[in-house]
């Protein structure tokens, strides 16, 4: 299994939208072949950063998913709200409890 942490920062004002477009981005990984769980934090001293904890059977199947019309969707109503889109950092899952 592989985990991907992602960073990003919301514009002011737009953190509501930004949280419904990426429920929705969320629910539609759910149904995608290899994902395993997606978990959504914000840090409890920056409200406008969103850290993104992704977990898939392996990193192709996350990449397949990055292809599909309902990703690409959200991806621009994401963008629109975002103010900086970090860059992700793979990890191996080596225990999993």
């Amino acid at each position: 299994m592989m985990t991907v942490i992602t960073e990003t920062s919301v514009q002011p004002g737009q953190e509501s939208a930004w949280d419904q477009a990426f429920k929705t981005r969320s629910e539609d990984a759910q149904q995608q072949s290899g994902w395993v769980a997606t978990q959504l934090l914000i840090p409890v001293d920056d409200r406008q950063k969103r850290v993104v904890v992704g977990t898939w059977q392996d990193q192709e199947s996350w990449e397949r998913w990055h292809t599909t019309e309902s990703f690409q969707r959200t991806r621009d109503q994401l963008n629109s709200a975002t103010t900086n889109d970090g860059n992700e950092r793979w990890y191996e899952v080596v225990v999993e409890a």
